[in-house]
């Protein structure tokens, strides 16, 4: 008999890799340069030359059977150092080198840290909107997921409902900023409040509530005046999640980390757990190679010009042509408000001109619609007028 569970998410991809295998399906009837997917977070600009600069020093320096053989299961000792290092000079963080456990990207970091800290029963709340594959995480650890919602104007945690949502039974609490699918960022006082409401509720239930805050996007940020607060300065109980996917544009290296700091209560067995999650799920030594590039180029970026000038364009282009969407400080998403009820009806529409756009409904949110915007600039240019007439359709 097989695991139902794993069977039927087998049979059905995330609505982002259907319409991602729509796309490719697509490109091949009519030509890739006539299908405008804006469907999934792929990285569009190259990644930093340092990047390549690390990866040949390394290969030319690196002795080829130390390089290409194991680390330790939590990752090399240098490079858990080198990080640690970085992290304490840029965010005064309480953390050292053997307080990191290097992972193959932000699932893993999420699914052992999940793992690590979940028994059967417990509930992890979600704010919305969240990334779709959250709820997989969560119940693929016996755990059950709490869903709470947002401003509907700022699309920033309901700190009322979230408080209502905290139980004896919670465990954690997810938050994902700069977020997807809104680009919205957490500010000072949105890490502030959550972290209060956080410490009231441990004390009045005399449980453990952990803070798992998911990173990819951290450094994708296009204002000089917008901050990412760094989550474990507000909060003890914080796991960090982090890849270098989006930063670095190496989503196909899946290289990452968890970051459990010093002031985590039980931070020995928080950690132990930790290990022990990755050693159960066989995410032990992630890619040596790129191990030692992430340490080299920790904190670096590909070119966010682009992404900025993708969003702005985009952002105005939408908006002139009446759609409604929350601005995004970070990431390289557009949460839009959808012109009909059914998010999924308008999708279907958008189809008709080319345009393959997300349905809000996984994310949490209903009646909205994610356009990832890590795309070519000329694709965006070419589907704007697409974009307006697709409007046009829900003018009376």
């Amino acid at each position: 008999m097989l695991n139902g569970q794993m069977t039927a998410l087998g049979k059905k991809r995330s609505v982002i890799r259907e319409i991602f295998e729509y796309a490719k399906k697509r490109s091949g009837e009519i030509g890739a340069d006539n299908v405008f997917d804006f469907s999934i977070g792929n990285p569009s600009v190259p990644a930093p030359k340092e990047v390549n600069e690390a990866i040949n020093r390394i290969v030319a320096e690196t002795p080829s059977v130390v390089l290409h053989g194991y680390t330790s299961a939590q990752g090399d000792k240098g490079v858990r150092d080198k990080i640690a290092a970085n992290l304490r000079k840029r965010f005064g963080a309480d953390v050292q080198g053997d307080d990191l456990y290097m992972t193959c990207g932000a699932a893993a970091s999420l699914t052992i840290s999940l793992r690590a800290l979940c028994n059967a029963g417990d509930e992890v709340v979600l704010i919305a909107p969240f990334f779709a594959e959250y709820k997989v995480f969560v119940q693929g650890v016996g755990a059950r997921e709490v869903v709470v919602g947002s401003c509907p104007s700022t699309l920033l945690p309901d700190m009322l409902a979230l408080e209502k949502a905290i139980t004896p039974k919670t465990k954690a609490v997810i938050i994902n900023s700069p977020n997807n699918p809104s680009g919205v960022v957490y500010d000072e006082e949105t890490l502030c409040a959550i972290a209060k409401i956080l410490t009231k509720k441990q004390a009045e239930f005399g449980t453990d509530i952990y803070l798992i805050c998911d990173e990819p996007y951290r450094e994708l940020v296009y204002d000089a005046k917008t901050i990412v607060p760094y989550a474990p300065n507000y909060y003890d109980n914080t796991l960090v999640c982090y890849s270098y996917s989006k930063s670095l544009s190496l989503p196909g290296e899946r290289i990452g980390y968890i970051a459990v700091g010093q002031k985590v209560k039980d931070h020995d067995d928080v950690y132990a757990a930790v290990c022990g999650a990755g050693r159960t799920l066989g995410y032990v030594c992630a890619p040596s190679l790129f191990q030692r590039v992430a340490a080299e180029c920790d904190g670096l970026t590909a070119d966010l010009g682009v992404y900025k000038k993708n969003r702005d364009l985009l952002y105005e282009g939408l908006t002139k042509a009446g759609f409604s969407c929350v601005y995004p400080d970070g990431a390289f998403y557009l949460f839009v408000k959808s012109p009909e009820e059914d998010a999924y009806a308008f999708c279907e529409r958008a189809k008709k001109y080319e345009l393959l756009l997300v349905p809000g409904d996984d994310f949490g949110c209903k009646g909205f619609v994610r356009i990832a915007y890590c795309v070519a600039t000329e694709r965006i240019e070419r589907a704007l007028p697409l974009f307006e007439r697709l409007a046009k359709e829900y003018v009376k």
